[in-house]
């Protein structure tokens, strides 16, 4: 092993252990970090230069790649030289490695109609109804990522509506349920017959001689069965737009911010580490600019 693959795996597991990263961010930037040192032939930290990232850069905008993409290797790149750095070795600064400039996002939300009726698709006949409904206002109620939806358990004081979250980098914040969603959650454990922990669990499905039973409980939700269920949903609502988790997500957001919310607040309940990730949103709630339009725009015509 070269001295530069030992100072990554030093590094990879410091973002483990240190910084308490996930496993998959190590992942990510452990596969970033390669494809650089590879396409630069690097043996030795010494051969990390500006020449050699500015090659790099070159060959990712040549295949195409997403700016927001290009960004995690340049970004992984700059964490992984500072973390030489603090550790008294001699390497180019991460100050002469310029991240992308990346157009803001265009995020996409349904109507609010559309997502009432959205809300509304599942009947409540049965348990996995019960349990689909429950997951949709649970996710417009919190804004939770879909991995921390799946990651919620069902013993909490359901009445007082709150919930605590570790989310990314092993972040705590509190998320809240509207009454609705704890009426949704309390019609859906009632009929709940398992001592399984996890909150929304994966069901089999009834066989047709035993329609009248319950469905089994086969263990914790995973994230593609949360997808499917909000795709399925939002195609029997009759909603012409591709629906997603993340889409309640973006509709939580938008909706506190219409309503009169503050950024940082909104901030804090997403659990984003940067306010600048937030404020992807208030393109589309500044009711400010609205109101200056409405009472200065065209007042002299006829």
């Amino acid at each position: 092993m070269n001295s530069v693959q030992k100072f990554l795996q030093d590094y990879l597991n410091y973002l483990e252990i240190e910084k308490n990263r996930s496993i998959k961010t190590r992942e990510n930037y452990e596969h970033y970090l390669k494809v650089f040192l590879d396409f630069g032939k690097i043996k030795n930290e010494k051969e990390i230069t500006s020449e050699v990232v500015r090659e790099f850069r070159l060959y990712l905008a040549r295949r195409e790649i997403k700016k927001n993409t290009q960004s995690y290797y340049i970004i992984a790149l700059r964490n992984f030289l500072k973390y030489l750095i603090r550790r008294d070795i001699n390497v180019l600064s991460p100050d002469k490695i310029e991240l992308p400039k990346i157009p803001m996002r265009q995020i996409e939300i349904i109507e609010y109609e559309d997502l009432e009726r959205l809300l509304k698709a599942p009947d409540g006949s049965d348990l996995r109804s019960l349990r689909d409904k429950a997951i949709l206002e649970t996710l417009f109620s919190t804004g939770l990522r879909i991995s921390e939806l799946c990651g919620l358990n069902r013993y909490f004081d359901i009445d007082r509506g709150e919930i605590s979250i570790r989310g990314k980098g092993g972040k705590l914040r509190i998320v809240f349920l509207s009454e609705r969603a704890k009426k949704a959650i309390k019609n859906y454990l009632n009929k709940r017959a398992d001592a399984e922990e996890a909150l929304f669990v994966s069901l089999t499905k009834s066989l047709k001689l035993k329609a009248k039973s319950l469905p089994k409980v086969i263990g914790r939700i995973i994230p593609r069965a949360i997808q499917r269920i909000v795709d399925f949903y939002s195609r029997k609502a009759g909603i012409p737009e591709k629906v997603h988790p993340h889409t309640l997500r973006h509709l939580f957001a938008t909706d506190l911010l219409v309503g009169g919310a503050d950024l940082r607040s909104v901030q804090e309940l997403l659990g984003h580490s940067n306010v600048s990730t937030t404020q992807i949103y208030t393109h589309l709630t500044n009711k400010q600019l609205r109101e200056v339009h409405q009472a200065f725009h065209g007042r002299r015509r006829k």
